[in-house]
């Protein structure tokens, strides 16, 4: 019989996608309210991977990625990705957003996102919430599965996360939970 086990805490991060950069900066200034000061900013990069925002979004995506000094229980997840789709509400014009808010954590093996659409390589969380394991870290980096969007695949995405999970590690080491 397995032992239940406390689980580590998990490095929490947002990805934006908008054509109004200063929402990236209101939405981390609503974020730091919430999870505190941000140890990680990167610079806004081209999203031009899909078309799927487009129509809601507009024309000229960008994407950005921050997380925050501290960790989180990963059973938080479902009520991060409530919070940010209310902040998505909260700057939809027209019944259409703005902006895309994209929570999720990586842990020592893996990167997940959450999302309220089901699909066969997701998992209830629960609020309707689903989670699913985006990347997986082997050979000291992050690694793409067959399910991966495109985006994340990127080398881009790929040096972003590695240098994500590198801050997460020394925070373990630090115990800065």
């Amino acid at each position: 019989m397995g032992k239940v086990c406390k689980v580590k805490k998990v490095k929490l991060f947002f990805g934006f996608i908008s054509n109004d950069e200063e929402l990236f900066i209101v939405t981390e200034k609503i974020l730091s309210r919430k999870f505190g000061a941000v140890d990680f900013s990167s610079k806004a990069i081209v999203f031009n991977y899909t078309d799927y925002y487009k129509k809601e979004l507009g024309e000229n995506l960008k994407r950005k990625f921050i997380s925050f000094k501290g960790l989180v229980s990963p059973d938080k997840l479902s009520e991060i990705k409530l919070l940010s789709n209310k902040i998505e509400h909260r700057f939809s014009q027209d019944k259409r957003r703005r902006i895309n808010i994209d929570p999720g954590y990586l842990s020592s093996g893996k990167l997940v996102l959450a999302t309220t659409k089901d699909y066969s390589h997701r998992i209830y969380l629960k609020k309707g919430v689903f989670a699913e394991v985006t990347l997986f870290y082997q050979n000291d980096t992050f690694q793409a599965w067959p399910w991966s969007y495109p985006d994340y695949k990127s080398k881009d995405y790929i040096e972003i996360f590695n240098q994500l999970y590198r801050i997460y590690i020394e925070e373990l080491r630090r115990g800065n939970e």
